[in-house]
């Protein structure tokens, strides 16, 4: 469907700059803002994606990219090992497979014993995502691993001109996101990305599954569809769903907009409102009622 619609971690010093920003030593570990900055799902996730390393598919005449880097615990140097990372992404000509058991150009594989993860695939280009936008080349990832809140984002290369117009990738949050393709000393290209987790609020899924379900709007022109999947709240889309992080106080946040948007389930005495904010512009809100 066209879609329209470090190298290993290094010994730290007391006082470091690494490509995740400032990293100090606390007296019994080091701390710092390593976490990944999170970015929009998109619509056309597909969950079960197969257990590979190599997407490459035979023919293809996309640009051979070898991806890399390490999942990292939250003290910034501790790798973590048998997280779960999925990669997908577009094909040569921006298409993504969102229907084939083939699942072309998506992948799961489980991070080694030091925390590392590996992707052989090509680099996806740009393409018209509608009214006047194209969205620049970019991998999505999501990692999972225990004791932490799953991980949604996005990596953009650098010398996209589409970067500086798309209100993701060029937001301030996506700036270490941005990444250089470097030569793999052996006529190959290398990407390296390493990601730095971070503990948030989580529900028990037992919890999930009282908000799950069929809601509809309060004059009935519309309905939504709820459900959870590895205790997150997603809702149901034409390929799978988009995903809500929890907020605490019953409100679960779309994440990934970092511009001061944001897009919100709230949890009221049986109501569901829906808010969704643009700076500039007055809140949006919808009411919502359980039908099943």
């Amino acid at each position: 469907m066209k879609r329209r619609k470090f190298i290993e971690a290094s010994a730290l010093s007391a006082v470091a700059i690494s490509s995740f920003g400032f990293i100090r030593f606390d007296g019994k570990k080091y701390v710092g803002d390593c976490e990944t900055t999170t970015d929009i799902l998109g619509p056309y996730y597909r969950p079960d994606s197969p257990m590979r390393s190599n997407l490459n598919i035979s023919g293809s005449k996309g640009k051979p990219i070898h991806l890399t880097g390490y999942i990292l615990n939250e003290d910034c140097s501790t790798p973590y090992a048998n997280a779960k990372v999925e990669l997908w992404h577009c094909d040569h000509e921006g298409v993504y497979d969102n229907t084939t058991p083939a699942y072309n150009y998506r992948g799961t594989v489980m991070t080694d014993s030091k925390g590392q993860y590996a992707f052989d695939t090509i680099l996806p280009v740009p393409y018209d995502a509608g009214g006047g936008l194209i969205r620049p080349a970019h991998y999505h990832l999501m990692v999972t691993a225990a004791g932490y809140q799953t991980l949604v984002t996005q990596l953009y290369f650098s010398g996209d001109e589409n970067i500086k117009k798309d209100p993701w990738a060029s937001n301030e949050a996506a700036k270490k996101r941005v990444l250089e393709i470097s030569s793999d000393g052996s006529n190959g290209n290398i990407v390296t990305y390493h990601v730095g987790l971070s503990k948030k609020l989580n529900v028990e899924e037992a919890s999930l599954e009282k908000l799950t379900g069929t809601y509809k709007s309060e004059n009935g022109d519309d309905s939504l569809e709820l459900f959870q999947k590895e205790g997150r709240l997603w809702q149901k889309n034409e390929v799978f769903g988009i995903v809500y992080d929890y907020l605490g106080n019953n409100t679960f946040e779309f994440p990934g907009l970092h511009d001061g948007s944001y897009r919100r389930l709230i949890f009221q005495n049986g109501i569901l409102k829906q808010e969704m904010f643009q700076p500039g512009s007055e809140v949006i809100s919808r009411s919502f009622t359980k039908i099943s």
